[in-house]
């Protein structure tokens, strides 16, 4: 029977040590002792894991914890250890010691909480353990992850809502990240559409000084900011394993103690790692994103992003690691434009239904107008989970207000080039186009008769360059992932080209592409890049399906090729180094529609003659069997040659009546064999 409030307010001060909640923790405490279903999105930092530790304590039985990270769920249970709480994890991390630990703890009915990773939930035999062991709440940690539109679907969080309802015990889901189509399906998904009791606790980090900076020596930079906080706590997130070793080693030689962590590591050096960072003041951690870093250490002082994050739900989640206990934290975030092409690639080569991946290159859109911010960054950031706020004096922007200027004309000159053209290409055309550039491509569909084509000669090709991108962070454009990253208008975008509104651009940004720079080598040029990645992801598919390593299928060269060439039929597609008669015969088809968008049955008769001579006698066999089927008037009954007569007449090419009549038979020879021995001696 859970105990009233001032119970659970006893209990804050004995267990936890604090003598009040914090804003809104009390009423979500009560709702969970009382064993309401809840959902609670709550800033990071804002005391999320209080909400389902207390009511533990006020319940009977045992408190499940669902949480995705390793790291969170042995630091949260180290920490209730030393308040008293007999909590235990069953994680891959574990010793055996420790497993043996929470099996005992389950079967003496002394233990209250149990944190599991979602993976466990495959197992068939966790719902029986859990069925034994006496459980009276599920509370989901990280509850986003639910979410497939999220930034970080994990597919064993679909087990949760099983599990509520085997058990039929309530639920309490808490999360920091959750826009509105997320919060949605969190209660599709756990809650079966039926509305838990619902507490939204704000998004807002005052303490949190948030900056952007694009890339320039970006090694340098990460030095620099950590340089100048030496001496305090921060984590580096970056992109590659190899990066974190590599800077944590940079980090080192500057006299900093830094270590790096990554999902690559051996479970014990991880452990090592942790251990560290929760006791040693001072250790800066280079960590990948895709891994996380879930230690609950209340006094980083600093995270800085030496590469883009995914979206901005996971880098406000990131960022939020920074200043739990409420004291001034500071943030760095590093962008480029390869960054940005990275993340546009990981989206395109995904497996995802289009609509999906439309709205992951929308989120990565928000997160360039965050990073290309005219005003105060956390009003941009809060504005993006549906949350008004002034500005907030504590970010780089209202530091120091960026110089802007009327992009109005830019931008309708970009939209124009756009629509004129269909909107089935990227900006890497569209740039030529409005740069007056004659290149093959501009020539070859006559885009050189544009009333857009040379109006843009007045910025260079990387000035454009950043006029798109910020287009793209005011969310006017998007990349089509059907039409390998052609840009498509959104409805933002109508009234700038209507001419009823004007729209404001940075300065900086622009000035900054009218330096030269270094260009960076690519497998394949800025226009080829999107059809590259869906014929990764093509690649990608049939891999998986037939249980073979990618580039069993093609190697990546043979891609380069396709994307460079764009081969229009199978006899193009059969000339692709790479791609022979076996390969064509089994993939040919399914990436020329990849490239061209269209499903085209091809008897594989014909498909077997692809790229040699005999596939054009075919073809044109073909037409002139369609102009005499019913006979040369018309009126006859309608007849036909087989698919493979008419390959072997392009094989073995009969040069006189006598021989078609062989291949043929009297019937077919009589009513086609003049006009296909005209084809074969043309051919000649």
């Amino acid at each position: 029977m859970p105990r009233d409030l001032s119970s659970a307010e006893d209990l804050l001060r004995e267990i936890f040590g604090f003598d009040a909640f914090r804003p809104g923790q009390g009423e979500i405490v009560d709702a969970v002792a009382r064993g309401e279903n809840v959902l609670a999105i709550m800033p990071t930092g804002g005391g999320k894991s209080l909400c389902f530790q207390l009511p533990a304590l006020m319940r009977a039985g045992v408190t499940v914890v669902i949480s995705p990270l390793i790291a969170l769920m042995r630091d949260q249970v180290r920490g209730l250890r030393e308040a008293g709480v007999a909590a235990g994890a069953l994680t891959s991390g574990n010793t055996e010691e420790e497993t043996n630990a929470v099996w005992d703890g389950l079967q003496d009915g002394t233990l209250k909480l149990l944190y599991l990773a979602p993976e466990r939930l495959a197992s068939s035999g966790t719902q029986r353990m859990l069925a034994q062991a006496g459980v009276s709440l599920i509370a989901v940690d990280e509850a986003h992850c639910v979410s497939q539109w999220g930034h970080d679907f994990r597919p064993d969080y679909l087990r949760i809502g099983e599990l509520r309802r085997a058990l039929d015990v309530p639920l309490a889901a808490f999360t920091a990240t959750a826009d509105t189509e997320t919060q949605q399906e969190i209660v599709t998904r756990l809650f079966d559409d039926v509305p838990p009791e619902t507490f939204l606790r704000g998004f807002d980090r005052p303490n949190i000084h948030l900056a952007f900076q694009p890339k320039d020596k970006p090694r340098d930079q990460i030095l620099g900011f950590a340089g100048v906080r030496r001496g305090q706590s921060g984590i580096v997130y970056c992109g590659t394993r190899a990066k974190t070793e590599s800077l944590a080693a940079a980090l080192r030689a500057e006299g900093h103690p830094a270590c790096h962590y990554h999902g690559g590591m051996e479970a014990q050096d991880r452990r090592e790692v942790e251990a560290r960072f929760a006791t040693e003041d001072g250790l800066v951690v280079v960590a990948t994103v895709a891994f996380g870093m879930g230690v609950d250490k209340p006094d980083i002082r600093w995270v800085a992003h030496a590469d883009l994050p995914k979206s901005i739900e996971a880098y406000y989640q990131e960022i939020g690691r920074a200043g739990r206990d409420g004291a001034p934290a500071e943030t760095l975030t590093l962008y480029g434009p390869d960054d940005i092409r990275l993340r546009r690639a990981q989206i395109d080569e995904g497996l995802a239904p289009p609509e999906r991946r439309a709205a992951d290159h929308g989120r990565l859109n928000a997160l360039l107008g965050l990073a290309e911010a005219l005003g105060c960054r956390r009003q941009a950031l809060l504005a993006y989970f549906s949350e008004a706020a002034e500005p907030c004096g504590n970010c780089d922007l209202c530091n120091t207000p960026p110089e802007c200027f009327d992009g109005t004309e830019a931008v309708r000159k970009a939209l124009s080039a756009a629509l004129r053209t269909g909107e089935s290409f990227g900006a890497g055309h569209l740039i030529d186009i409005l740069r007056g550039n004659l290149t093959d491509k501009v020539k070859a569909r006559r885009h050189d008769g544009l009333p857009t084509f040379a109006v843009g000669q007045d910025l260079s090709k990387a000035q454009w360059q950043a006029v798109f991108r910020q287009m793209m962070g005011h969310d006017l454009m998007r990349p089509d992932a059907e039409r390998h990253g052609a840009l498509v208008m959104t409805d933002r975008a109508l009234p700038i080209l209507r001419g009823e509104q004007s729209i404001q651009l940075r300065r900086d940004s622009v000035a900054r592409a009218a330096e030269r720079r270094p260009a960076v080598k690519t497998l394949v040029s800025e226009e080829d890049a999107p059809l590259m990645s869906a014929l990764k992801a093509k690649r990608r598919a049939l891999a998986e399906a037939a249980r073979v390593p990618a580039y069993v299928i093609f190697p990546d060269r043979t891609l380069i090729e396709m994307a460079q060439d764009r081969p229009a039929t199978l006899d193009d597609m059969a000339r692709i180094n790479g791609v022979g008669a076996k390969k064509l015969e089994r993939y040919g088809a399914a990436f020329l529609e990849v490239i061209t968008g269209e499903t085209r049955e091809v008897h594989p008769a014909r498909r077997k003659l692809a790229g040699r001579g005999a596939g054009d006698l075919y073809d044109a066999l073909m037409d002139a069997q369609g102009r005499l089927m019913r006979g040369a008037d018309g009126t006859e009954k309608p007849l036909s040659c087989s698919a493979s007569q008419l390959a072997r007449l392009a094989e073995q090419k009969p040069d006189c009546p006598d021989a078609m009549t062989r291949l043929l038979g009297e019937r077919r020879a009589d009513r086609f064999g003049a006009a296909f021995l005209d084809v074969l001696q043309a051919a000649d």
